[in-house]
């Protein structure tokens, strides 16, 4: 897995032969600063955009094999090879996410649909030729086919591993964007998932461009400012903060572009005033989507990146004072394992020919078969 952080490739061997998941290994792989750039850059209309990403999506399949290879090499000890691993699920590098688009359709009556699209960089292929080990890939396109989002697509995952029987609990992945999943006690009842808004993004780009580091590690530089109240209603008027899900989001809208748009009344601020209203916005948003879809939880499980940000968890709990705040650690799976594992859990999905999504998290028309295979 490779998210909208742009952080580098996550990895993880998972065992799912028994009643719970095991994760056997865990390994990744940072991106440098150039290709980092270049994704970046590859996620707006740019010069040579076509040629650009098939050579990223290179990259990110080279950096995927890089990571098989570190998790091939712990499990080797225990007897485990690639003859043994039944396949790689590779979710490939978003850059362009439009799951709705209007446009005229060329049909006689003049029709529009709103079917879009989205976009993953990758090489499947060629990872299936560098690991010897088939490769499940492109998972988001037949939900986005199937009229659905094509996003949050962790939300059954959630279910498998995090659903307790007796309590409604709530997940929230905080990568790049921040995405909830809904976990009703009973089981008969759907699950919810969609995007929040927001995660690390916004304020992984303010930290970047004021102190040149990539993130703002435990949330300690917005800790030394203040929030700007009129910059955080400013921020909270957002128009997709307000649209009922099913709904999903990317840096397509919460770029550096809308940030500085949103920014251009307020130039006398100081950056960590910035940084701490920022992620105050990331928790509100945060903590109005438990408020409006998740109010009977008894507990938010976080992962993702931002479950490091202790400042930001801290903003979360003070928010949702009626439930516990805790990252999945506490329930079995390190924060920067579920996503990688969620993928791998996707790729069995495939391979078994069973579903991987929801439609009540995505609105597409039906559960469907997620991805295509591609035979080392």
């Amino acid at each position: 897995m490779s998210g909208t952080s742009l952080d580098g490739a996550d990895g993880v061997l998972v065992d799912f032969s028994g009643q719970r998941l095991s994760v056997v290994a865990s390994a990744s792989r940072g991106f440098d600063a150039d290709f980092r750039s270049e994704l970046l850059a590859l996620n707006s209309q740019t010069h040579n955009e076509l040629h650009r990403a098939a050579l990223a999506g290179n990259h990110i399949a080279l950096a995927y094999a890089d990571v098989v290879v570190q998790l091939m090499a712990q499990v080797v000890n225990l007897g485990i090879t690639a003859h043994h691993v039944h396949a790689i699920g590779a979710h490939g590098q978003t850059v362009r996410h439009q799951p709705k688009v209007a446009t005229a359709n060329a049909n006689a009556a003049g029709a529009t649909t709103d079917l879009g699209y989205t976009i993953q960089l990758n090489n499947p292929s060629l990872l299936a030729e560098r690991t010897g080990i088939d490769v499940v890939a492109d998972f988001r396109s037949r939900d986005v086919a199937a009229g659905g989002q094509g996003a949050p697509l962790v939300p059954a995952f959630h279910r498998r591993v995090f659903g307790q029987d007796s309590i409604t609990a709530s997940v929230l992945n905080i990568g790049g964007i921040a995405n909830l999943s809904v976990l009703p006690a009973d089981a008969a009842e759907p699950v919810l998932g969609f995007d929040c808004g927001p995660g690390n993004a916004l304020m992984d780009a303010w930290c970047q461009r004021h102190t040149r580091q990539p993130f703002d590690a435990a949330g300690a530089w917005a800790a030394t400012g203040s929030v700007v109240p009129a910059l955080l209603q400013h921020l909270m008027r957002e128009p997709y903060l307000s649209k009922p899900p099913p709904k999903s989001t990317g840096r397509d809208l919460f770029s550096l572009a809308w940030l500085a748009e949103k920014l251009s009344q307020f130039t006398a601020e100081q950056p960590q005033d910035i940084q701490a209203t920022l992620t105050e916005f990331t928790a509100n948003a945060c903590a109005d989507c438990v408020d409006s879809y998740s109010s009977s939880s008894k507990k938010l499980i976080v992962c993702g990146g931002g479950a490091f940000n202790t400042n930001l968890l801290t903003r979360l709990q003070a928010r949702l004072p009626g439930l516990r705040v805790s990252t999945s650690d506490a329930h079995g799976l390190p924060p920067l394992q579920v996503e990688a594992a969620a993928f791998a859990w996707l790729a069995r999905q495939t391979v078994l020919r069973q579903p991987g999504n929801l439609p009540s998290a995505t609105g597409a028309a039906g559960l469907r078969i997620l991805g295509g295979i591609y035979p080392a």
